[in-house]
C-alpha cells in the first residue's frame, strides 16, 4: 500500500505540501497541485481518513438512527431516499445505524455514531424516552436531532408532526360523511407514533359524543397481512362497521383486499382511510384515501437545522408539520348521512 512520503517523493514535493492538497487548507500552487494529484492516481495512494478527520476535525458525515422494525415498510423507504437526497445536496455523507429492538440499543447506536466522528446525529426513535433523549442532547457536543418526537427541554432539537391531530381529523372526515360505528386498527403499540394515533381516534369520537367500542379497536403491525386480520377480527367480532381507520396504508390495503375477499365492497359498504400516503395510494382499486404525512419536508428541515448548526449559524426553530387528508375514492358518505339525506 502507497504511503503519502511515496506520493511526495514522486511528486517531488514535501510530506506538508501532499497534506495540504489532500485537506485542502493552505496554498499550493496550481502546478504542484497537479503532480501531486498524478503522483496520487499514479501510486494508487488512499489518505487515512481517521488521521486526515482529527486533523481537520469534521468528516462531513452524518449519522442517522432507526430502528430495523421499520427498514420494511413504504415509510422507511421515503424516510431513506429523502435523506440520502438531500445530504447529497449538502455535500455530506450519510451513515446508518440500527437501533434494533430497545432503547438501550438505540442509545448504543448514538453512540457509535458519535465514535465514528459523526459531525451529528439524526435520530427516528422508538423505544427512547423524552427525559432519555433529553439528557443524551444535553450531554454531548456534537448536535443530535431528533425527529417525530417532541421534547420537552431542547425544543430546538426536535422536528415532529402531529399524529393526535392527524387521527382526529381522519376520523373527523368520517364523522361529517355520515360514519359513526368507525373501527381502528392500530399499529404496534410499543409504538409512540402508533399510540398517538389511536388517542387521536378516540378523542374524535369523545367530540362527537360517540361512545368508543373496544371490539372496533384492533392492534396491527404495520403490515399488510396484518391489515387483514383485524378486518377477520372484525367481522368474527360480529359488531357493525361502516368505516375503517388503519394507522398505516399497508395495512389500510390489507384491510380493503380482505374486505373485498370477503363481498363487502368499499367504499359503498365499509369506507377505508389510511396512513403516510405512499406512492401506491392512488392506484389501489380503489384509490386509497390517506392522511399524507409530511416526511420529506421534516427531513429537509431536520437537515437544514443541522447543517446550519455545523456551519456556525443560529438554530432555527419551527412548529409542528401538519398532516394532510389525501380524500379519494376509498371514501364514501355513511349510513348516517344517507339517512339525513333522505329526511331532508
Amino acid at each position: 500500500m502507497a504511503t503519502i512520503l511515496e506520493v511526495a517523493n514522486r511528486a517531488g514535493v514535501s510530506k506538508a505540501t501532499v497534506s495540504r492538497v489532500l485537506s485542502g487548507s493552505g496554498y499550493v500552487s496550481p502546478e504542484k497541485r497537479e503532480r501531486v494529484d498524478k503522483a496520487i492516481a499514479e501510486t494508487g495512494y488512499r489518505p487515512n481518513l481517521l488521521a486526515r478527520n482529527l486533523a481537520t476535525k469534521t468528516t462531513q458525515t452524518i449519522g442517522l438512527v432507526v430502528t430495523n422494525t421499520l427498514y420494511s415498510g413504504n415509510y422507511f423507504s421515503e424516510l431513506m431516499f429523502q435523506s440520502a437526497r438531500i445530504m447529497e445536496e449538502h455535500g455530506r455523507q450519510l451513515i446508518l445505524a440500527d437501533g434494533k429492538h430497545t432503547a438501550a440499543e438505540e442509545k448504543a447506536a448514538i453512540e457509535y455514531l458519535l465514535d465514528m466522528r459523526c459531525d451529528g446525529v439524526i435520530i427516528y426513535p422508538r423505544f427512547l424516552s423524552i427525559s432519555e433523549m433529553d439528557e443524551i442532547i444535553s450531554r454531548h457536543k456534537q448536535p443530535i436531532l431528533v425527529i417525530n418526537r417532541r421534547l420537552r427541554l431542547n425544543d430546538s432539537y426536535c422536528i415532529f408532526s402531529d399524529q393526535h391531530a392527524a387521527s382526529v381529523t381522519a376520523v373527523q372526515q368520517l364523522i361529517e360523511r355520515g360514519h359513526r360505528d368507525i373501527a381502528f386498527i392500530t399499529g404496534s403499540l410499543d409504538s409512540p407514533t402508533g399510540l398517538e394515533r389511536l388517542s387521536g381516534y378516540k378523542s374524535a369520537l369523545a367530540e362527537h359524543d360517540i361512545g368508543v367500542k373496544d371490539a372496533l379497536i384492533v392492534e396491527g403491525k404495520w403490515n399488510a397481512q396484518s391489515g387483514m386480520a383485524a378486518v377477520d377480527k372484525l367481522l368474527a367480532g360480529g359488531h357493525a362497521f361502516s368505516a375503517i381507520v388503519a394507522s398505516n396504508d399497508e395495512m389500510a390495503i390489507g384491510a380493503i383486499k380482505r374486505l373485498t375477499e370477503c363481498q363487502i365492497p368499499v367504499p359503498s359498504a365499509v369506507s377505508v382511510i389510511g396512513f403516510d400516503d405512499i406512492p401506491l395510494a392512488p392506484y389501489t382499486i380503489p384509490s386509497l384515501s390517506s392522511m399524507k404525512m409530511p416526511v420529506s419536508e421534516m427531513i429537509k428541515e431536520t437537515i437544514h437545522r443541522l447543517v446550519s448548526m455545523l456551519d456556525g449559524g443560529e438554530l432555527s426553530k419551527r412548529p409542528s408539520f401538519p398532516a394532510s387528508l389525501m380524500l379519494r375514492d376509498s371514501v364514501a358518505a355513511g349510513p348516517y348521512w344517507l339517512a339525513d339525506k333522505a329526511r331532508g
